[in-house]
């Protein structure tokens, strides 16, 4: 039993100790964690609290450096304030002075007036009083002149009646013989006058205009050279031509289709014409044909593909023309339309009887430019309407109706002034000019197109004009004789001189001159000159 209870006793204290020894371990292991994560804690607090400490220094010396900096620059912005406001305090100052110097000058002028009006005011009293002694007499004289006037009226009336008597006439009849008589000198002595007179005034009026127009071509000065209708691309060699051609003629054929121009390869050496009437489309063949054969890839593809890219740049190009023609004319900035400016590239690739349209059309606005700064006129106006005023051949193949209308709708589309619409209207006389700039867009047209070597005519239309030109002027009652000289710049007329008097040669210079402008179509002018010679013949026996 004891045994029983020393061995019980003994398995309790093992298991005593096997709980009490991990407890006891445990316990230890904890107190010394605790110690250490206290010091560990202590020390990063110690760390913590120097960086705080450090931070807050640099804090302290970067708030000084930018107080610092505050200060000065607020110095430098009062000081800047200072100068500003002393230089506008003198600025004030003397715009003080110059405005009592002129209220000074001003209160000198109104005292001088002063003076002068009081001067003025006296004489026009003693005026006063000379023009009622003159009106006094003038009274006098007036009532004199009446008692002289009923005397010579009595004798006139008494004159009249001897006068009737002696000539067997009343006072009306010899009335309607006198007036008949004045009649017929008045209408003679008109003849001549008007006949002096207007000569006179041609004589005067050519001479100015002659100086005119010859200050204005030769301050303008511009190239003769006429445009053609095909164009010419240079080869590298003769083997090229059959690359051009491709197999079958597909190349060729791709081209012409692609661009719309005919390709013209003969017996020449080394080159290729480009025959076509629409200038843009044979400048398309001529560039896209020069591309191909430079990079040497000539097939129906690459044909389609360089053309599209040269129709593109192309139209960049004239663009550029007509901002560069504006340029020129002095017109940029004046608001001309970017459409409009777009139209007059597109007649750098426009002819007329050869001529480009574009170099026409900047010739017309500096001639008339110069000769209305010659006549003190609106520049301006008149350029932009010379430049303007073929503005309707840049689309006349697209629209129907002539140059002139359709240059006349662009021009009210794009909202341009009336004066200049009736710049393009009247440039070749088919509404009446209402501007002086009009006439000289006329005339500057007309001096552009009639320059020699300016535009091409052919032989048969040349013999034509000049077959018509006599025709007109041998269809009026009269004339004997006409010739057309000068290369149909004058026509001669001989007329008979029993049908024909002096009088009547003036009038029919002006009828044949008017039938001309009505029938004919020309480049400048032409002079009509009516001759009359009357021979009397006599023989002795």
């Amino acid at each position: 039993m004891i045994h029983l209870s020393n061995v019980l006793l003994s398995e309790t204290l093992s298991i005593v100790l096997y709980i009490a020894v991990p407890l006891a371990t445990l316990a230890i292991g904890f107190l010394i964690g605790f110690f250490l994560v206290a010091r560990i804690r202590a020390k990063k607090i110690g760390e913590t609290n120097a960086v705080i400490s450090k931070m807050m220094e640099d804090a302290q010396n970067e708030s000084k450096q930018l107080k610092k900096e505050a200060i000065l620059e607020a110095k430098e912005q009062d000081l800047k304030l200072r100068n500003e406001f002393e230089r506008e305090t003198k600025e004030k100052r003397a715009e003080m002075q110059r405005m009592e110097a002129r209220l000074d000058q001003k209160d000198d002028i109104l005292n001088k007036k002063e003076v002068s009006l009081i001067k003025r005011n006296e004489e026009i009293e003693h005026a006063k009083r000379d023009v009622d002694e003159l009106k006094k007499a003038l009274d006098a004289k007036s009532a004199e002149v009446d008692k002289q006037k009923e005397i010579v009226e009595k004798q006139h009336e008494i004159m009249l009646a001897e006068l009737e008597k002696v000539s067997q006439l009343s006072q009306e009849e010899a009335r309607q013989q006198l007036v008949e008589l004045i009649k017929d000198d008045a209408r003679r002595e008109a003849v001549v006058f008007v006949r002096n007179q207007e000569a006179a005034a041609k004589e005067e009026a050519e001479k100015k205009a002659k100086n005119i127009i010859s200050l204005a071509i030769q301050r303008c000065c511009t190239d003769h050279a006429s445009e053609t209708t095909v164009s010419v691309v240079p080869l590298p060699s003769d083997d090229m031509k059959a690359r051009i051609i491709g197999r079958e003629g597909r190349n060729i054929r791709a081209i012409e289709n692609a661009t719309g121009i005919e390709l013209i390869i003969d017996d020449t050496p080394e080159v290729v014409i480009l025959s076509g009437f629409d200038p843009v489309r044979r400048e398309v063949a001529r560039l896209s044909l020069e591309r191909l054969i430079q990079d040497g890839r000539i097939h129906p593809a690459r044909i389609e593909e360089t053309v599209e890219k040269v129709r593109k740049e192309l139209d960049g190009q004239i663009k550029e023309a007509g901002e560069s023609a504006v340029f020129d004319a002095g017109l940029y900035g004046m608001g001309i339309h970017p459409e409009l400016v777009k139209l007059l590239g597109r007649l750098k690739y426009r002819t007329s009887y050869g001529q480009n349209v574009l170099k026409h059309s900047l010739e017309v606005s500096h001639l008339a430019g110069l000769m209305a700064a010659e006549l003190g006129c609106d520049v301006t106006l008149a350029k932009r309407g010379g430049l303007l005023h073929d503005i309707g051949k840049a689309v006349d193949h697209e629209v129907e109706g002539t140059h002139i209308q359709i240059g006349t709708d662009l021009a009210r589309k794009y909202k341009e002034s009336n004066k200049v619409v009736n710049c393009i209207q009247a440039h070749h006389g088919d509404v009446e000019p209402t501007t002086i700039e009009a006439v000289l867009v006329q005339a500057a047209d007309a001096i552009s197109g009639a320059r020699p070597g300016a535009r091409r005519e052919t032989t048969t239309n040349y013999v034509k004009r000049l077959e018509k030109l006599e025709e007109i002027a041998g269809g009026f009652n009269g004339v004997d004789k006409c010739y057309a000289i000068q290369a149909g710049r004058e026509v001669r007329v001989i007329v008979k001189p029993d049908r024909i008097d002096d009088s009547q040669t003036l009038f029919l210079a002006k009828d044949i001159a008017k039938k001309i402008e009505d029938e004919l179509e020309y480049p400048g002018q032409i002079k009509v000159n009516v001759i009359r010679e009357f021979r009397s013949v006599e023989y002795a026996k």
